[in-house]
């Protein structure tokens, strides 16, 4: 590679002026390297920074007022939505495929047997000793914690 020599020129003259670092008058490595006739490398800004962005926190001095989900909520019911508009308020989950867990309603341990007599949930064999012990109230009380139809009675 043959060097050719750039011709020295005043600071100030646009493009073809070396700049300096933050205005100190000391030449960037890129300058200088541009200076000396190498092949520079233009450095490369990422695209997904914006130059021109202002957070909008910085740019506003008034204060923010939040509103909790009680006011947001009457607002939203205050507006008319069209009939298929679906938000956060009035979404329906459809029903899970997946079958529900059962959990002991003893322990509150998940539960792999039922007690035939009484319908209640268990997880060892302890708990099956002490379900079998209860009152038959006792037990149409659980049921009625769980929201289970009542077997008995």
């Amino acid at each position: 590679m043959v060097k050719r020599k750039r011709p020295n020129t005043p600071l100030g003259d646009g493009d073809s002026a070396p700049s300096s670092v933050g205005g100190s008058g000391v030449p960037s490595p890129v300058s200088v390297a541009a200076a000396e006739g190498d092949e520079v490398k233009e450095e490369k800004r990422p695209i997904f920074k914006d130059p021109d962005f202002q957070h909008s926190s910085k740019t506003s001095n008034k204060k923010r007022a939040w509103r909790s989900l009680k006011q947001i909520v009457a607002q939203e019911r205050a507006v008319q939505w069209g009939d298929d508009f679906v938000h956060y308020s009035t979404i329906d989950a459809p029903p899970s495929f997946k079958p529900a867990k059962k959990y002991s309603d003893i322990s509150g341990l998940l539960a792999k047997y039922t007690d035939p007599q009484t319908k209640l949930y268990y997880a060892l064999a302890e708990e099956f000793s002490t379900i079998r012990s209860l009152p038959m109230d006792i037990a149409a009380g659980y049921l009625s914690l769980r929201r289970a139809n009542n077997p008995m009675g």
